[in-house]
Formats: C-alpha cells, sequence, structure tokens
C-alpha cells in the first residue's frame, strides 16, 4: 500500500479581466458535451413588458455542472438552516408575458 498523500495546496488568483456582478435570471442550455449558463439582469419597465439583459455565458462539463449542483445544494440547505425557507415566487408572472 501507499502511503495517503496529503492534498495539494489550493491557491486562487483572479485574472485581471475578473469581475463581479448581480444576477437575477440564469438560462440553461444543455448538449451533449457541455452545460451554458447566460446570466443576465431582468428588468420590468411595465406590467406587460419584461426585458432581460444578459451579461455573461459560462460554458460547463457535465462534470463541473453537477459538482456545482451539489455545492449549490450543500449551501442552499445551510442557508434555509439559519435563515428559513427560501419560497420562488410564481411563474405566472413570465408566463403571462408569452
Amino acid at each position: 500500500m501507499t502511503p495517503q498523500q496529503p492534498p495539494p495546496k489550493l491557491q486562487l488568483v483572479n485574472t485581471p479581466e475578473y469581475r463581479e456582478h448581480y444576477a437575477n435570471s440564469v438560462q440553461i442550455r444543455v448538449n451533449l458535451w457541455d452545460f451554458f449558463l447566460m446570466f443576465g439582469t431582468v428588468q420590468q419597465s411595465a406590467p406587460d413588458s419584461v426585458t432581460i439583459q444578459n451579461f455573461q455565458g459560462i460554458y460547463l462539463s457535465p462534470q463541473q455542472a453537477k459538482a456545482l449542483l451539489n455545492v449549490l445544494t450543500q449551501n442552499i440547505s445551510q442557508y434555509e438552516a439559519t435563515f428559513g425557507e427560501i419560497k420562488l415566487e410564481p411563474h405566472s408572472q413570465v408566463s403571462a408575458i408569452q
């Protein structure tokens, strides 16, 4: 048996292009090779007019998408245990516009 090696040190470095944004819209496209997440912000200027301004698209491998699902599930569970259930708004507003 080989002795177990310690995990490598992880170093996070932001590139000069790194930016942080707020998104309240995420659209997902899936194909055989990857998942595409498109982030944007929703703006409603009138009851019958919604605009989504997309600002970033990210491709993920299926493995990274599943890892993201696991991380989000764990973090949402911890959030809800601390702050209470996150309730989703009904989709009726968006459905009525389509």
